[in-house]
């Protein structure tokens, strides 16, 4: 039987990290806020959609940045730089989160407080690495969607997580609960990406 490839399949496999961008092009804020919007669509842990982000995509700003991310040049080139943030305190807004999923019926309002109750004391007593690994992980699945989306829209991207976490919250002064977790430059590319292999296929999947 010959597969054919779904737009899907061809999104994935065209988005590749691309390092070299047009200069001076410019990505409205009304489509950067359109493909966020769209991305937030990823799932999270209890829902509690722990992801924030700062779009950087003012030229000086983004200057500054790259001092901060091991001078890398598609931070400053490119027409926007998205930083992935994580809300360690994700779960105070538990409350609004599920009253919103009552009042739209997505659930009754037994359901609705048994989530608030359970979601507030998991979460507010975890350790802070644990917290750590949930935004982490949760960033990583709304970080995917940015990126095929932006691929979907005509945009190229390339993640980066080779930044110095400390100066950039510093610089932002970002509140201690809201930690750096990713740097995702969006643009035109101005180069192609170098291609890249995948280990075999019956190398890394199992049956059991």
């Amino acid at each position: 039987m010959i597969h054919t490839q779904t737009k899907l399949e061809q999104i994935m496999h065209d988005r590749k990290s691309v390092r070299k961008y047009k200069e001076n092009v410019v990505i409205p804020r009304e489509k950067l806020n359109h493909l966020l919007e769209q991305a937030m669509s990823a799932p999270s842990s209890s829902n509690m959609q722990p992801w924030r982000f700062l779009v950087i995509d003012d030229p000086q700003v983004k200057k500054e940045v790259r001092a901060i991310a091991n001078n890398q040049e598609q931070v400053e080139t490119s027409s926007a730089i998205i930083a992935v943030l994580g809300d360690m305190k994700m779960y105070e807004n538990a409350e609004q989160i599920y009253n919103e999923n009552v009042e739209k019926g997505y659930m009754s309002r037994e359901i609705g407080d048994h989530m608030i109750k359970n979601s507030y004391g998991l979460y507010s007593g975890l350790p802070e690495h644990i917290l750590q690994n949930i935004v982490h992980f949760d960033a990583g699945l709304i970080s995917m969607q940015i990126m095929l989306l932006a691929k979907d829209m005509g945009y190229d991207t390339v993640p980066m997580g080779g930044f110095d976490k400390a100066k950039f919250a510093e610089k932002f002064n970002l509140p201690k609960h809201e930690i750096p977790i990713l740097l995702i430059a969006i643009g035109e590319a101005a180069a192609p990406a170098y291609g890249s292999s995948r280990l075999p296929f019956d190398q890394i999947v199992r049956y059991v």
